[in-house]
């Protein structure tokens, strides 16, 4: 299925917010951890992040069916929340939010995101677009994180 990837304006946030929370219960039911970072987010905090990082979104014909974020530091790139709405997953939107946020950082050599151990489609997108583990965090006693990164 193929998106148009944009640039999200301010005035996308509060769509990009509830899709984030809405593609974040699957995460959390993974894990029976309902206050996971993702889901507490608040618009005050996501306008922050948003002045810090670039935020792209997927859209097909007017509808956002996925985001993703990222910021540099350095030649490495943070890329997080990456989020597909639930009736367009498994469509190759995710991969093409990853490749698209690569680009609009061609100084980064180094590419760092994570998942949870659990995340199993997280993980298979993530090492299907060349992203290898390099390491494991222990979040709580039902959440391992699981940090991967791609080098160019």
């Amino acid at each position: 299925m193929q998106v148009n990837i944009q640039l999200v304006d301010e005035q996308d946030l509060e769509e990009i917010l509830r899709l984030q929370k809405d593609c974040y219960q699957s995460e959390a039911e993974i894990y029976n951890d309902y206050a996971i970072p993702p889901l507490l987010q608040d618009m005050q905090t996501l306008k922050k992040e948003f002045e810090n990082s670039l935020f792209l979104k997927a859209v097909l014909a007017t509808e956002i069916v996925g985001s993703i974020r990222a910021y540099a530091d350095g030649t490495t790139c943070f890329v997080g929340k990456l989020i597909v709405k639930k009736d367009f997953r498994n469509n190759g939107i995710g991969g093409q939010l990853l490749r698209a946020v690569e680009t609009y950082f061609p100084d980064c050599k180094r590419w760092v995101l994570f998942t949870g151990h659990k995340s199993e489609k997280n993980l298979y997108l993530y090492r299907k677009h060349g992203y290898k583990e390099f390491k494991r965090e222990v979040a709580n006693t039902n959440m391992t994180m699981i940090y991967l990164e791609k080098r160019i």
